[in-house]
Protein backbone atom coordinates (compact mmCIF):
# COMPACT_ATOMS: atom_id res chain seq x y z
CA UNK A 1 0.00 0.00 0.00
CA UNK A 2 1.45 3.34 -1.22
CA UNK A 3 1.44 6.15 1.60
CA UNK A 4 0.03 9.32 0.38
CA UNK A 5 1.85 12.31 1.51
CA UNK A 6 -0.51 15.29 2.49
CA UNK A 7 0.43 18.72 1.47
CA UNK A 8 1.42 21.32 3.95
CA UNK A 9 -1.76 23.15 5.15
CA UNK A 10 0.22 26.39 3.52
CA UNK A 11 0.94 25.12 0.52
CA UNK A 12 -2.93 24.35 -0.32
CA UNK A 13 -4.85 26.56 -2.48
CA UNK A 14 -6.65 28.04 0.63
CA UNK A 15 -3.43 28.23 2.45
CA UNK A 16 -1.66 30.32 -0.35
CA UNK A 17 -4.58 32.28 -0.31
CA UNK A 18 -4.62 33.31 3.37
CA UNK A 19 -1.21 34.02 2.83
CA UNK A 20 -1.43 36.73 -0.04
CA UNK A 21 -4.29 37.79 2.33
CA UNK A 22 -2.05 39.09 4.98
CA UNK A 23 0.73 39.78 3.20
CA UNK A 24 -1.26 42.10 1.07
CA UNK A 25 -2.97 43.71 4.37
CA UNK A 26 0.53 44.27 5.56
CA UNK A 27 1.32 45.80 2.72
CA UNK A 28 -2.03 48.17 2.24
CA UNK A 29 -1.45 49.62 5.71
CA UNK A 30 2.65 50.36 5.21
CA UNK A 31 1.17 52.10 1.91
CA UNK A 32 -1.49 54.01 3.95
CA UNK A 33 1.31 54.95 6.36
CA UNK A 34 4.30 55.86 3.53
CA UNK A 35 1.15 58.11 1.81
CA UNK A 36 0.42 60.00 5.16
CA UNK A 37 3.74 60.36 5.75
CA UNK A 38 4.75 61.78 2.32
CA UNK A 39 1.79 64.78 2.35
CA UNK A 40 4.17 66.22 5.30
CA UNK A 41 6.01 67.46 2.43
CA UNK A 42 2.93 70.15 2.30
CA UNK A 43 3.92 71.64 5.41
CA UNK A 44 7.36 72.72 4.93
CA UNK A 45 10.43 71.30 4.61
CA UNK A 46 11.44 71.87 8.37
CA UNK A 47 8.57 69.64 9.29
CA UNK A 48 9.23 66.92 6.57
CA UNK A 49 12.68 66.76 7.73
CA UNK A 50 11.95 66.41 10.97
CA UNK A 51 9.41 63.49 10.42
CA UNK A 52 11.84 61.82 8.20
CA UNK A 53 14.79 61.64 11.32
CA UNK A 54 11.65 60.81 13.69
CA UNK A 55 11.28 57.23 11.63
CA UNK A 56 15.14 56.73 12.36
CA UNK A 57 14.35 57.25 15.96
CA UNK A 58 11.16 55.19 16.67
CA UNK A 59 11.57 52.90 19.85
CA UNK A 60 14.60 54.75 21.07
CA UNK A 61 16.09 53.98 23.58
CA UNK A 62 14.38 50.54 23.72
CA UNK A 63 15.81 50.24 19.73
CA UNK A 64 19.56 51.34 19.07
CA UNK A 65 19.81 53.83 15.97
CA UNK A 66 17.53 53.11 13.24
CA UNK A 67 16.52 48.91 14.15
CA UNK A 68 12.68 50.33 13.69
CA UNK A 69 13.79 50.62 10.02
CA UNK A 70 15.24 47.77 9.44
CA UNK A 71 12.66 45.18 11.33
CA UNK A 72 10.18 47.56 9.19
CA UNK A 73 12.54 46.90 5.87
CA UNK A 74 12.80 43.14 6.57
CA UNK A 75 8.83 42.71 7.53
CA UNK A 76 8.25 44.31 4.37
CA UNK A 77 10.93 42.17 2.48
CA UNK A 78 9.30 38.75 3.56
CA UNK A 79 6.21 40.30 2.96
CA UNK A 80 6.45 40.97 -0.85
CA UNK A 81 8.02 37.92 -1.35
CA UNK A 82 5.30 35.67 -0.01
CA UNK A 83 2.84 37.75 -1.88
CA UNK A 84 4.80 36.96 -5.08
CA UNK A 85 5.53 33.55 -3.97
CA UNK A 86 1.97 32.14 -3.37
CA UNK A 87 0.48 34.59 -6.38
CA UNK A 88 2.88 32.59 -9.06
CA UNK A 89 1.92 29.06 -7.08
CA UNK A 90 -1.75 29.80 -7.39
CA UNK A 91 -0.96 31.33 -11.02
CA UNK A 92 1.30 27.92 -12.50
CA UNK A 93 -1.56 25.40 -10.78
CA UNK A 94 -4.44 27.47 -12.58
CA UNK A 95 -2.93 26.97 -16.10
CA UNK A 96 -1.84 23.22 -14.99
CA UNK A 97 -5.90 23.04 -14.08
CA UNK A 98 -6.24 23.97 -17.99
CA UNK A 99 -3.85 21.96 -20.06
CA UNK A 100 -5.63 22.04 -23.48
CA UNK A 101 -5.39 25.27 -24.97
CA UNK A 102 -8.70 25.73 -27.34
CA UNK A 103 -8.44 27.12 -30.66
CA UNK A 104 -11.33 29.65 -30.26
CA UNK A 105 -11.21 30.19 -26.72
CA UNK A 106 -14.30 32.77 -25.60
CA UNK A 107 -12.75 35.50 -23.95
CA UNK A 108 -12.75 35.39 -20.36
CA UNK A 109 -15.09 37.76 -18.77
CA UNK A 110 -12.90 39.77 -16.02
CA UNK A 111 -11.52 43.40 -14.91
CA UNK A 112 -9.18 45.16 -16.61
CA UNK A 113 -7.21 44.82 -13.44
CA UNK A 114 -7.38 41.26 -13.06
CA UNK A 115 -6.07 40.62 -16.57
CA UNK A 116 -3.33 43.15 -15.71
CA UNK A 117 -1.78 42.00 -12.26
CA UNK A 118 1.03 40.12 -13.29
CA UNK A 119 2.72 43.15 -15.46
CA UNK A 120 1.71 45.22 -13.09
CA UNK A 121 3.09 43.84 -9.85
CA UNK A 122 6.84 43.44 -12.29
CA UNK A 123 5.98 47.23 -12.83
CA UNK A 124 5.67 47.74 -8.95
CA UNK A 125 8.67 45.29 -8.32
CA UNK A 126 10.95 47.74 -11.00
CA UNK A 127 9.69 51.02 -9.28
CA UNK A 128 10.09 49.78 -5.60
CA UNK A 129 13.98 48.62 -6.42
CA UNK A 130 14.38 52.10 -8.19
CA UNK A 131 12.43 53.77 -5.21
CA UNK A 132 14.92 52.34 -2.73
CA UNK A 133 18.04 53.24 -4.65
CA UNK A 134 16.62 56.87 -4.84
CA UNK A 135 15.44 58.25 -2.16
CA UNK A 136 16.72 55.22 0.66
CA UNK A 137 20.29 54.95 -0.16
CA UNK A 138 20.50 58.20 -2.92
CA UNK A 139 22.46 56.11 -5.79
CA UNK A 140 20.72 58.34 -8.27
CA UNK A 141 19.43 61.17 -6.46
CA UNK A 142 20.64 64.67 -7.85
CA UNK A 143 21.01 65.94 -4.10
CA UNK A 144 21.67 62.36 -2.20
CA UNK A 145 21.72 63.99 1.52
CA UNK A 146 20.30 62.04 3.95
CA UNK A 147 19.74 65.33 6.25
CA UNK A 148 17.34 67.24 3.86
CA UNK A 149 14.96 64.75 2.66
CA UNK A 150 13.26 67.32 1.49
CA UNK A 151 15.78 68.12 -0.83
CA UNK A 152 15.99 64.85 -2.20
CA UNK A 153 12.28 64.94 -3.04
CA UNK A 154 12.31 67.97 -4.79
CA UNK A 155 15.16 67.33 -6.98
CA UNK A 156 13.83 64.03 -7.44
CA UNK A 157 10.60 65.78 -9.13
CA UNK A 158 12.41 68.14 -11.13
CA UNK A 159 11.04 69.52 -14.09
CA UNK A 160 14.68 68.70 -15.78
CA UNK A 161 13.85 64.75 -14.69
CA UNK A 162 10.40 64.17 -16.13
CA UNK A 163 11.37 60.82 -16.82
CA UNK A 164 11.22 59.76 -13.29
CA UNK A 165 7.88 61.71 -12.35
CA UNK A 166 6.69 59.70 -15.45
CA UNK A 167 8.18 56.55 -14.23
CA UNK A 168 6.74 56.83 -10.81
CA UNK A 169 3.67 57.72 -12.05
CA UNK A 170 3.15 54.71 -14.46
CA UNK A 171 3.80 52.71 -11.09
CA UNK A 172 1.51 54.14 -9.38
CA UNK A 173 -1.67 54.05 -11.44
CA UNK A 174 -0.34 49.98 -11.87
CA UNK A 175 -1.00 50.17 -8.16
CA UNK A 176 -3.95 51.46 -8.05
CA UNK A 177 -5.23 48.65 -10.50
CA UNK A 178 -3.64 46.07 -8.61
CA UNK A 179 -5.37 47.62 -5.68
CA UNK A 180 -8.39 47.56 -6.99
CA UNK A 181 -8.55 44.24 -7.61
CA UNK A 182 -6.70 43.27 -4.99
CA UNK A 183 -9.11 44.29 -2.34
CA UNK A 184 -12.11 43.80 -4.24
CA UNK A 185 -11.07 39.75 -4.00
CA UNK A 186 -10.06 40.66 -0.49
CA UNK A 187 -13.56 41.73 0.10
CA UNK A 188 -15.48 39.19 -1.57
CA UNK A 189 -13.68 36.03 -0.30
CA UNK A 190 -15.58 37.74 3.29
CA UNK A 191 -18.36 35.81 1.95
CA UNK A 192 -20.11 38.71 0.41
CA UNK A 193 -20.81 37.48 -3.72
CA UNK A 194 -24.39 38.64 -4.46
CA UNK A 195 -24.16 40.49 -7.39
CA UNK A 196 -25.91 43.65 -5.62
CA UNK A 197 -22.75 43.10 -2.86
CA UNK A 198 -20.45 42.36 -5.33
CA UNK A 199 -20.92 45.93 -7.39
CA UNK A 200 -20.53 48.23 -3.98
CA UNK A 201 -17.58 46.07 -2.96
CA UNK A 202 -16.20 47.29 -6.81
CA UNK A 203 -16.93 50.82 -5.67
CA UNK A 204 -15.34 50.54 -2.33
CA UNK A 205 -11.99 49.31 -3.96
CA UNK A 206 -12.07 51.31 -6.89
CA UNK A 207 -12.63 54.37 -4.35
CA UNK A 208 -10.22 53.13 -1.61
CA UNK A 209 -7.68 52.77 -4.93
CA UNK A 210 -7.96 56.57 -6.30
CA UNK A 211 -7.64 58.11 -3.18
CA UNK A 212 -4.12 55.86 -2.15
CA UNK A 213 -3.13 56.70 -6.09
CA UNK A 214 -4.06 60.35 -5.24
CA UNK A 215 -2.26 60.51 -1.85
CA UNK A 216 1.00 59.30 -3.91
CA UNK A 217 0.67 61.31 -6.96
CA UNK A 218 -0.08 64.59 -5.32
CA UNK A 219 3.24 65.29 -4.29
CA UNK A 220 5.20 65.15 -7.64
CA UNK A 221 2.73 66.94 -9.40
CA UNK A 222 3.08 69.71 -6.33
CA UNK A 223 6.84 70.04 -6.80
CA UNK A 224 6.18 70.01 -10.87
CA UNK A 225 4.21 73.24 -10.87
CA UNK A 226 6.44 74.95 -7.94
CA UNK A 227 3.55 74.29 -5.17
CA UNK A 228 6.34 72.58 -3.45
CA UNK A 229 9.92 73.88 -4.29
Amino acid sequence: MVAVQSRSPVRSSVGLKAVMAVSGIILVLFLIAHMLGNLKIFAGASSFDHYAHWLRTIGSPVLPGTWYLWIQRTVLTVAVLAHIWAATVLALRARAARPVRYAHRKPVQGSYAARTMRWGGVIILLFVIYHLLDLTTGTVNPVADPAHPYANVVADFAPGRWYVTLFYVLAIVALGFHLRHGVFSALRSLGQQRPRGERTLRRVALVFAVLLCAGYLVVPFAVLTGLVG
